[in-house]
């Protein structure tokens, strides 16, 4: 017959392998939580850079880019005389490459005097973008992808929204090198000042998915440096041909009012070894050199 002492320990024992099979269970739970980063602190522009063509990196000439209501706002009421085609773009300082990225946008207001007549109701996210820092006073047009975002014109004609457009760069599109700058999605048309929600899902140089309000709309492949409507670059920019793994993203100003807001990212590249600490499960392109033991 087995002692008091002897029992009171197979019961500890026990407790202890129970206890250790739930902390698993709970950790292992945990890492199947998706970690989603929010790229925009809803009080200042912290960690993103402006790029404003015929000005210098970092100049937010206008306050052309704002912080209102939780939102960052593009507005043009500072501007001295009309848009004089100052196309701008808001860069987030850290580079990605395999990544999920949402945020809600809305047009508002009337288009600037003197701004393109396409621009009307017409902006958009740029990603796989060269660093803003390497971009000359001139150019206008960073070297990137773009998920075009455009409204409903009100005449009853469609007007899709989640495109992509193409300065220097090219798409694989139905198996093909496609040579239209701007390829159009699938979406229904949204008048006015609604909200819509769009998602763009990156992997690396392979495939690319735009999303509008849940439903996938466009997808299509290989990213790569070519084509033309990026001007005034430094030519050592510009190789074409070259594949884009990763890049910035930026959202844009070409002269149309527009809001943003809950701007999150989950970024699908780390570390997918199990036994460390920093492990995620929904990751889909390992880094090893991030694992922490």
């Amino acid at each position: 017959m087995k002692s008091h002492f002897d029992i009171l320990s197979l019961i500890l024992i026990l407790y202890i392998i129970s206890l250790t099979s739930c902390l698993n269970a709970q950790s292992t739970q945990g890492h199947n939580q998706d970690q989603w980063i929010d790229l925009f602190n809803g009080v200042d522009l912290t960690d993103w850079t402006v790029k404003i063509h015929h000005h210098d990196v970092g100049i937010n000439y206008g306050e052309t880019f704002r912080v209102i209501d939780s939102m960052i706002a593009v507005r043009y009421d500072q501007y001295e005389g009309d848009f004089n085609n100052q196309f701008a773009h808001l860069y987030y300082d850290v580079p990605f490459s395999y990544y999920k990225l949402q945020m809600d946008y809305r047009f508002v207001g009337e288009l600037h005097p003197g701004a393109p007549s396409y621009t009307i109701l017409n902006s958009g996210v740029m990603f796989h973008s060269q660093d803003p820092r390497t971009m000359p006073v001139n150019q206008d047009w960073p070297i990137s992808v773009e998920m075009q975002f455009l409204g409903g014109l009100g005449d009853g004609k469609a007007r899709p929204t989640g495109n992509m457009c193409s300065p220097g760069t090219e798409v694989i599109y139905e198996g093909r090198m496609d040579p239209r700058h701007c390829i159009s999605s699938s979406s229904d048309t949204y008048d006015g000042d609604q909200w819509v929600h769009a998602e763009l899902i990156v992997y690396g140089d392979s495939l690319i998915q735009h999303l509008i309000n849940g439903d996938t709309v466009l997808q299509y492949t290989q990213p790569q440096i070519g084509g033309g409507v990026a001007n005034n670059y430094l030519p050592e920019q510009k190789v074409d041909g070259k594949l884009l793994t990763d890049g910035f993203i930026a959202l844009q100003s070409e002269g149309q009012p527009i809001d943003f807001k809950n701007i999150r990212l989950l970024n699908l590249k780390g570390c997918m070894d199990p036994e460390a600490k920093n492990f995620e499960a929904y990751y889909i392109k390992s880094d090893q050199s991030s694992c922490k033991y």
